[in-house]
């Protein structure tokens, strides 16, 4: 993995992250909300200049490894890849709010932490999950 070149430094900030639908949920059975959620989480990515390593979504949760700008704390970057995908979800799916008529669509509790000396170890997790679910 390549660093990054700053103004002031030089690094990455690799955090793994594991976010599940409102009470597990497995809303993302079908195709078609599979590609709606990794079309929404991309886009609230790209929105905050979060680059997205790689990207899992199975059944009732998402896998993901981002490389995030070093200003953003965990709780912050959690905030902005839930509630902009979740805002999106709803936009692209309105029969989602059958399920989630309060517009929650995730869950509040979340895993997010840094995987920097560890990235193989993460990516290979990530890659693998279709295997350990399924």
């Amino acid at each position: 993995m390549e660093y990054k070149h700053y103004a002031n430094s030089v690094g990455n900030n690799l955090k793994t992250i594991q976010i599940t639908t409102k009470y597990r949920y497995a809303m993302m059975r079908k195709d078609k909300i599979k590609v709606f959620c990794r079309v929404a989480i991309e886009e609230s990515c790209k929105k905050h200049r979060i680059e997205i390593i790689i990207l899992k979504v199975l059944d009732e949760h998402v896998h993901l490894i981002v490389d995030c700008p070093r200003t953003l704390s965990d709780a912050m970057l959690m905030q902005m890849i839930r509630g902009l995908s979740a805002y999106l979800l709803f936009r692209i799916c309105p029969e989602l709010r059958l399920r989630y008529p309060r517009g929650s669509f995730w869950n509040k509790g979340y895993f997010c932490a840094g995987c920097g000396s560890d990235f193989d170890r993460a990516f290979g997790y990530v890659k693998n999950q279709e295997l350990h679910h399924y």
